[in-house]
Protein backbone atom coordinates (compact mmCIF):
# COMPACT_ATOMS: atom_id res chain seq x y z
CA UNK A 1 0.00 0.00 0.00
CA UNK A 2 1.63 3.09 -0.97
CA UNK A 3 1.37 6.01 1.68
CA UNK A 4 1.52 9.44 2.25
CA UNK A 5 1.97 12.45 4.70
CA UNK A 6 -1.05 13.99 5.37
CA UNK A 7 -1.53 16.90 8.63
CA UNK A 8 -5.50 15.71 9.71
CA UNK A 9 -6.98 16.98 12.91
CA UNK A 10 -9.17 15.31 15.17
CA UNK A 11 -11.43 18.18 17.09
CA UNK A 12 -11.14 22.19 16.53
CA UNK A 13 -9.19 24.13 18.21
CA UNK A 14 -5.54 26.25 18.03
CA UNK A 15 -2.82 25.29 15.89
CA UNK A 16 -1.73 22.80 17.92
CA UNK A 17 -4.57 20.47 16.85
CA UNK A 18 -3.16 20.06 13.61
CA UNK A 19 -1.23 16.60 13.27
CA UNK A 20 1.01 15.31 10.38
CA UNK A 21 -0.07 11.25 9.57
CA UNK A 22 0.71 8.51 7.96
CA UNK A 23 -1.92 7.67 5.17
CA UNK A 24 -2.90 5.51 2.27
CA UNK A 25 -2.58 7.65 -0.54
CA UNK A 26 -5.69 8.04 -2.46
CA UNK A 27 -6.11 7.14 -6.10
CA UNK A 28 -8.06 9.69 -9.06
CA UNK A 29 -11.45 8.49 -10.24
CA UNK A 30 -13.53 9.62 -13.64
CA UNK A 31 -12.27 13.31 -14.63
CA UNK A 32 -9.63 13.49 -11.66
CA UNK A 33 -5.98 13.45 -11.46
CA UNK A 34 -3.41 13.02 -8.51
CA UNK A 35 -1.00 15.88 -7.85
CA UNK A 36 2.17 15.46 -6.21
CA UNK A 37 2.14 18.75 -4.19
CA UNK A 38 5.01 20.62 -4.35
CA UNK A 39 3.86 23.21 -2.09
CA UNK A 40 0.20 24.12 -0.31
CA UNK A 41 -0.63 27.77 0.27
CA UNK A 42 -2.25 29.12 3.38
CA UNK A 43 -5.27 31.41 3.70
CA UNK A 44 -7.14 32.75 6.28
CA UNK A 45 -9.84 30.41 5.71
CA UNK A 46 -8.04 27.57 6.35
CA UNK A 47 -7.21 28.54 10.56
CA UNK A 48 -10.78 30.03 10.92
CA UNK A 49 -11.82 26.30 9.43
CA UNK A 50 -9.62 25.05 11.76
CA UNK A 51 -10.82 26.99 15.01
CA UNK A 52 -14.32 25.47 14.05
CA UNK A 53 -15.25 28.49 12.16
CA UNK A 54 -14.80 29.25 8.20
CA UNK A 55 -16.42 26.54 6.68
CA UNK A 56 -16.64 23.70 8.83
CA UNK A 57 -19.89 22.87 7.86
CA UNK A 58 -18.39 21.37 4.72
CA UNK A 59 -15.64 19.09 6.40
CA UNK A 60 -16.50 16.70 9.13
CA UNK A 61 -14.05 15.64 11.75
CA UNK A 62 -11.61 14.17 11.57
CA UNK A 63 -10.31 16.59 8.70
CA UNK A 64 -8.06 17.91 6.40
CA UNK A 65 -8.17 22.06 5.75
CA UNK A 66 -5.91 23.57 2.73
CA UNK A 67 -7.31 23.83 -0.60
CA UNK A 68 -4.25 25.82 -2.82
CA UNK A 69 -1.69 23.35 -4.55
CA UNK A 70 0.38 23.77 -7.27
CA UNK A 71 2.72 20.52 -8.02
CA UNK A 72 3.19 17.62 -10.75
CA UNK A 73 0.65 15.36 -11.83
CA UNK A 74 1.32 12.10 -10.61
CA UNK A 75 -1.26 9.93 -12.10
CA UNK A 76 -4.52 10.84 -14.41
CA UNK A 77 -8.37 8.85 -14.15
CA UNK A 78 -10.49 7.48 -16.61
CA UNK A 79 -11.50 10.17 -19.43
CA UNK A 80 -8.93 12.39 -18.36
CA UNK A 81 -7.38 14.22 -21.88
CA UNK A 82 -6.45 17.56 -20.24
CA UNK A 83 -3.35 17.00 -18.24
CA UNK A 84 -0.74 13.79 -18.24
CA UNK A 85 1.67 12.68 -16.25
CA UNK A 86 4.28 14.98 -15.72
CA UNK A 87 2.35 17.98 -15.95
CA UNK A 88 2.94 20.97 -13.62
CA UNK A 89 -0.73 21.83 -12.10
CA UNK A 90 -2.04 24.48 -9.84
CA UNK A 91 -5.30 25.20 -8.29
CA UNK A 92 -7.99 25.55 -5.57
CA UNK A 93 -9.62 21.79 -5.74
CA UNK A 94 -13.45 21.33 -4.42
CA UNK A 95 -13.70 24.72 -2.68
CA UNK A 96 -15.75 24.41 0.10
CA UNK A 97 -15.71 20.55 0.77
CA UNK A 98 -12.51 18.96 0.91
CA UNK A 99 -9.22 19.12 -0.86
CA UNK A 100 -6.79 17.68 1.62
CA UNK A 101 -4.05 20.02 0.42
CA UNK A 102 -1.82 19.68 3.47
CA UNK A 103 -0.35 16.52 2.21
CA UNK A 104 2.09 14.63 -0.15
CA UNK A 105 -0.41 14.20 -2.72
CA UNK A 106 -3.93 15.32 -3.75
CA UNK A 107 -6.87 14.16 -5.84
CA UNK A 108 -9.02 16.91 -7.74
CA UNK A 109 -10.91 17.44 -10.74
CA UNK A 110 -8.99 18.02 -14.04
CA UNK A 111 -11.13 21.56 -14.73
CA UNK A 112 -10.03 22.71 -10.72
CA UNK A 113 -6.84 23.03 -12.06
CA UNK A 114 -4.62 24.85 -14.47
CA UNK A 115 -1.47 24.96 -15.93
CA UNK A 116 1.41 26.10 -13.51
CA UNK A 117 2.66 29.47 -14.82
CA UNK A 118 6.33 28.40 -16.16
CA UNK A 119 7.98 31.31 -14.79
CA UNK A 120 7.52 31.11 -11.26
CA UNK A 121 8.51 28.01 -8.74
CA UNK A 122 5.62 25.74 -6.96
CA UNK A 123 6.10 28.15 -3.91
CA UNK A 124 5.01 31.04 -5.77
CA UNK A 125 2.29 29.72 -7.54
CA UNK A 126 0.91 27.79 -4.68
CA UNK A 127 0.15 31.13 -3.62
CA UNK A 128 -1.62 32.18 -6.00
CA UNK A 129 -5.25 30.21 -6.45
CA UNK A 130 -7.55 30.97 -3.84
CA UNK A 131 -6.49 34.65 -3.16
CA UNK A 132 -6.26 35.21 -6.86
CA UNK A 133 -9.24 33.81 -7.67
CA UNK A 134 -11.11 35.90 -4.77
CA UNK A 135 -9.34 38.72 -6.42
CA UNK A 136 -10.51 38.22 -9.96
CA UNK A 137 -13.82 37.41 -8.87
CA UNK A 138 -14.54 40.15 -6.97
CA UNK A 139 -13.23 42.63 -9.16
CA UNK A 140 -13.35 41.28 -12.77
CA UNK A 141 -16.61 39.04 -12.20
CA UNK A 142 -18.52 41.02 -10.17
CA UNK A 143 -17.87 44.59 -10.23
CA UNK A 144 -16.58 44.69 -13.76
CA UNK A 145 -13.96 47.43 -12.37
CA UNK A 146 -13.38 49.91 -15.61
CA UNK A 147 -11.02 51.99 -16.41
CA UNK A 148 -10.57 55.40 -14.18
CA UNK A 149 -12.70 53.97 -11.40
CA UNK A 150 -11.53 54.78 -7.94
CA UNK A 151 -11.21 51.04 -5.99
CA UNK A 152 -10.70 50.66 -2.27
CA UNK A 153 -8.92 47.86 -0.88
CA UNK A 154 -9.04 46.96 2.69
CA UNK A 155 -5.93 45.26 4.17
CA UNK A 156 -3.76 45.93 0.54
CA UNK A 157 -0.77 43.95 1.54
CA UNK A 158 -2.32 40.85 2.27
CA UNK A 159 -2.95 37.67 0.50
CA UNK A 160 -5.77 38.79 -1.28
CA UNK A 161 -5.44 42.18 -1.15
CA UNK A 162 -1.66 42.68 -2.60
CA UNK A 163 -3.20 40.24 -5.65
CA UNK A 164 -6.82 42.70 -5.65
CA UNK A 165 -4.73 46.13 -6.19
CA UNK A 166 -3.11 44.74 -9.29
CA UNK A 167 -6.19 42.95 -11.06
CA UNK A 168 -7.73 46.72 -10.32
CA UNK A 169 -4.76 48.75 -11.98
CA UNK A 170 -3.94 46.43 -14.58
CA UNK A 171 -8.54 47.26 -15.32
CA UNK A 172 -7.14 50.90 -14.90
CA UNK A 173 -8.41 51.74 -11.79
CA UNK A 174 -7.31 54.34 -9.77
CA UNK A 175 -6.54 52.30 -6.63
CA UNK A 176 -6.66 53.05 -3.22
CA UNK A 177 -5.13 50.81 -0.26
CA UNK A 178 -5.50 50.40 3.78
CA UNK A 179 -2.13 49.13 5.71
CA UNK A 180 0.07 49.76 8.18
CA UNK A 181 2.61 52.35 7.83
CA UNK A 182 5.38 49.79 7.22
CA UNK A 183 3.82 48.17 4.47
CA UNK A 184 3.02 51.26 2.40
CA UNK A 185 6.37 51.23 0.02
CA UNK A 186 5.30 47.22 -1.03
CA UNK A 187 1.82 48.53 -1.86
CA UNK A 188 3.37 51.56 -3.72
CA UNK A 189 6.05 48.95 -5.58
CA UNK A 190 2.91 47.09 -7.09
CA UNK A 191 1.17 50.35 -8.45
CA UNK A 192 -0.91 51.82 -5.59
CA UNK A 193 -1.96 55.40 -6.32
CA UNK A 194 -2.83 56.35 -2.60
CA UNK A 195 -1.77 54.39 0.65
CA UNK A 196 -3.80 55.19 3.76
CA UNK A 197 -2.04 53.85 7.79
CA UNK A 198 -5.59 52.64 8.86
CA UNK A 199 -3.56 52.85 12.57
CA UNK A 200 -3.04 56.58 12.35
CA UNK A 201 -5.87 57.82 10.09
CA UNK A 202 -9.77 57.59 9.47
CA UNK A 203 -10.15 56.44 6.09
CA UNK A 204 -13.72 57.82 5.98
CA UNK A 205 -11.88 61.51 6.10
CA UNK A 206 -9.08 60.43 3.53
CA UNK A 207 -10.70 59.13 1.04
CA UNK A 208 -14.25 59.77 -0.47
CA UNK A 209 -16.53 58.78 -3.86
CA UNK A 210 -15.04 55.63 -4.30
CA UNK A 211 -16.71 53.42 -7.09
CA UNK A 212 -15.67 49.48 -5.11
CA UNK A 213 -15.06 49.01 -1.53
CA UNK A 214 -13.13 45.49 -1.35
CA UNK A 215 -13.31 44.75 2.32
CA UNK A 216 -11.10 41.94 3.55
CA UNK A 217 -11.52 42.89 6.72
CA UNK A 218 -15.33 43.43 7.96
CA UNK A 219 -17.00 44.23 11.18
CA UNK A 220 -16.61 47.53 11.86
CA UNK A 221 -14.28 48.30 8.96
CA UNK A 222 -17.00 47.29 6.55
CA UNK A 223 -19.86 49.08 7.77
CA UNK A 224 -17.94 52.47 7.92
CA UNK A 225 -17.29 51.94 4.42
CA UNK A 226 -20.53 53.04 2.94
CA UNK A 227 -19.20 56.54 4.16
CA UNK A 228 -16.78 56.59 1.55
CA UNK A 229 -18.70 55.07 -1.41
CA UNK A 230 -20.48 57.53 -4.21
CA UNK A 231 -24.46 57.11 -4.81
CA UNK A 232 -24.73 54.12 -6.21
CA UNK A 233 -21.12 52.58 -5.63
CA UNK A 234 -20.54 48.86 -4.63
CA UNK A 235 -19.12 47.66 -1.30
CA UNK A 236 -17.86 43.91 -1.70
CA UNK A 237 -16.84 41.59 1.01
CA UNK A 238 -15.29 38.51 1.05
CA UNK A 239 -15.32 37.40 5.41
CA UNK A 240 -19.21 36.29 5.68
CA UNK A 241 -22.61 38.34 4.80
CA UNK A 242 -23.12 40.78 7.81
CA UNK A 243 -26.38 41.72 7.98
CA UNK A 244 -25.86 45.26 9.60
CA UNK A 245 -23.76 46.22 6.51
CA UNK A 246 -26.20 45.35 4.09
CA UNK A 247 -28.41 47.81 6.28
CA UNK A 248 -26.14 50.56 6.36
CA UNK A 249 -25.54 50.11 2.36
CA UNK A 250 -29.25 50.49 1.66
CA UNK A 251 -29.79 53.03 3.59
CA UNK A 252 -26.61 55.04 2.25
CA UNK A 253 -27.58 54.27 -1.55
CA UNK A 254 -24.74 52.17 -2.26
CA UNK A 255 -24.93 48.55 -3.21
CA UNK A 256 -23.64 45.59 -1.73
CA UNK A 257 -22.20 41.82 -1.92
CA UNK A 258 -20.74 38.88 -0.42
CA UNK A 259 -18.03 37.23 -2.84
CA UNK A 260 -17.75 33.44 -1.85
CA UNK A 261 -14.67 31.88 -4.22
CA UNK A 262 -15.41 29.27 -6.34
CA UNK A 263 -13.19 27.12 -8.19
CA UNK A 264 -12.39 28.27 -11.54
CA UNK A 265 -10.26 26.77 -14.62
CA UNK A 266 -10.25 29.49 -17.08
CA UNK A 267 -9.95 31.88 -14.37
CA UNK A 268 -7.03 30.30 -13.02
CA UNK A 269 -5.51 30.52 -16.83
CA UNK A 270 -5.88 34.07 -17.15
CA UNK A 271 -4.00 34.68 -13.69
CA UNK A 272 -0.76 32.41 -15.01
CA UNK A 273 -0.79 34.33 -17.94
CA UNK A 274 -0.45 37.51 -15.97
CA UNK A 275 2.24 36.24 -13.61
CA UNK A 276 4.36 34.59 -16.76
CA UNK A 277 3.90 38.11 -18.71
CA UNK A 278 5.83 40.08 -15.59
CA UNK A 279 1.69 42.13 -14.77
CA UNK A 280 1.10 40.44 -11.19
CA UNK A 281 3.32 39.84 -8.76
CA UNK A 282 2.71 37.24 -6.20
CA UNK A 283 4.59 38.17 -2.56
CA UNK A 284 5.71 35.33 -0.34
CA UNK A 285 5.37 36.29 3.16
CA UNK A 286 6.76 32.80 4.38
CA UNK A 287 7.44 29.16 3.88
CA UNK A 288 7.72 26.48 6.15
CA UNK A 289 7.59 22.94 5.90
CA UNK A 290 4.07 20.61 5.75
CA UNK A 291 6.08 19.45 9.74
CA UNK A 292 5.26 22.96 10.75
CA UNK A 293 2.23 23.65 9.79
CA UNK A 294 1.51 24.99 13.28
CA UNK A 295 4.14 27.38 13.09
CA UNK A 296 2.43 28.56 9.85
CA UNK A 297 -0.88 29.18 10.83
CA UNK A 298 0.56 30.77 14.00
CA UNK A 299 2.21 33.65 11.29
CA UNK A 300 -1.11 33.70 9.80
CA UNK A 301 -3.16 34.84 12.39
CA UNK A 302 -0.71 37.16 13.42
CA UNK A 303 -2.52 39.00 10.93
CA UNK A 304 0.74 40.84 10.01
CA UNK A 305 1.74 39.02 7.19
CA UNK A 306 2.83 40.95 3.70
CA UNK A 307 1.27 38.52 1.18
CA UNK A 308 0.92 34.64 1.04
CA UNK A 309 2.19 31.90 3.90
CA UNK A 310 3.27 28.63 1.98
CA UNK A 311 3.81 25.20 3.28
CA UNK A 312 6.09 23.02 1.45
CA UNK A 313 6.31 18.90 1.36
Amino acid sequence: MATMRLVRQHEFGGPEVLCVEEVERPRPWIGEVLVRVRAAGVNPVDWKTRAGHGVPGALTLPMTVGWDISGVVEEVGPGVSLFQPGDEVFGMPAFPRQAAAYADYAVAATRQLARKPAGVDHVTAAGLPLAGLTAWQFLVDTAKVAAGQRVLVHAAAGGVGHLAVQIAKLRGAHVIGTARAEKHEFLRGLGVDEVIDYTAVDFTRAVSDVDVVIDLVGGETGLRSVEVLRSGGLLLTAPTHEPEMQAAAEARGVRYGVVIVEPDHAALAELAALVDSGRLRVEVDSVFPLAEVGKAHERGETGRAQGKIVLTT
